[in-house]
């Protein structure tokens, strides 16, 4: 039995519609978050940060990374602009931001960067294994034995910190700070890099009260602090969170929407793949490239081999 273009598109839309009419309900339902109930969190002080880098230092010395470069240098290290790799998991950049002492001599902002363990990760999200996962301590952790090495990762953390090692061919991993959360979880220790900060600027516990110490403090003090904690609402909230004398947009901490990244896109999945939708669009596609191809085929042939055939 042959099956005519126009038999063939009435049961296609016909199949469309009944799918449509299905999917309805399942986009209608809301997104959920997935950020655990109470997190662990940090609070980063840039008022406080002097930039002597000693939360490089642990960090490199708790995960087992190599020592931060020019680790006992505090001036040309900062001439250029640096970001969380392979081999750092955090590193802190200096900026000028117009701010000037009594003497008009430029004073230098400090600000830290590394993964910030959203509280409803990017990351997570686009992983295709589930080789990144969010736990009950705020840390987005990484599974290197589920990890296949497709950098989604990379591309959806709108921060950009994840990296590739790239230059071991063999066992090659994403590499990130992973919050110590072994140290948080089992010893009931702090990170590495908010033990040995020696003005106080990183402030590690509880995200709420955190919240709460941050608030109070810019409260307290009006003139010294911008009347914004990033992270707070950035990307969903973040488990480090950030409060600063100058605008974070300075100290390339990227303006943000308050929405979770995946919420939108979890979204689109979600409806496209729901009750076989996506396969019947792509079976319709696919049938009508080749009752395309088809046709084109026959109307290719020449009078002369339709009379040839018919002879």
């Amino acid at each position: 039995m042959q099956l005519s273009r126009r038999h063939f598109f009435k049961i296609m839309g016909a199949a469309t519609a009944t799918a449509t009419a299905t999917v309805a309900p399942a986009t209608a339902e809301a997104w959920q978050s997935k950020a655990p109930p109470d997190p662990f969190g940090c609070l980063v002080d840039l008022t406080r940060c002097v930039g002597c880098r000693k939360c490089e230092e642990a960090c490199a010395e708790v995960n087992h990374l190599p020592a931060p470069e020019r680790a006992a240098c505090q001036c040309t290290v900062f001439e250029k602009k640096r970001r969380p790799d392979d081999k750092a998991y955090t590193v802190v950049n200096r900026y000028f931001t117009g701010t000037v002492d009594e003497n008009d001599a430029p004073v230098p902002t400090f600000a830290k960067v590394q993964c910030m363990h959203c509280q409803d990760p990017a990351c997570v999200s686009a992983c295709i294994v589930g080789a990144l996962t969010k736990d009950e301590t705020g840390a987005v952790r990484y599974n290197v034995d589920k990890c296949i090495g497709c950098r989604y990762c990379m591309v959806a953390c709108p921060f950009e910190i994840p990296a590739y090692e790239y230059f071991d061919p063999v066992t090659p991993r994403v590499m990130k700070c992973t919050f110590c959360y072994d140290k948080i979880s089992k010893d009931g220790g702090l990170p590495g890099c908010a033990t040995i900060c020696p003005t106080e600027a990183l402030t590690f516990g509880k995200l709420q009260t955190l919240l709460d110490v941050a608030k109070k403090r810019l409260t307290q003090n009006p003139g010294k602090y911008i009347d914004h904690i990033y992270g707070e609402k950035e990307a969903g909230g973040t488990s480090w969170i950030y409060i600063s004398a100058v605008p974070f947009e300075t100290v390339n901490l990227p303006d943000l929407p308050d929405k979770p990244m995946p919420e939108l896109s979890e979204t689109i999945q979600h409806s496209l793949f729901s009750y076989l939708w996506s396969p019947i669009a792509l079976f319709s596609l696919l049938g009508a490239i080749m009752f395309g191809i088809h046709k084109a085929e026959k109307t290719k042939e020449t009078p002369s081999q339709k009379g040839g055939r018919d002879a």
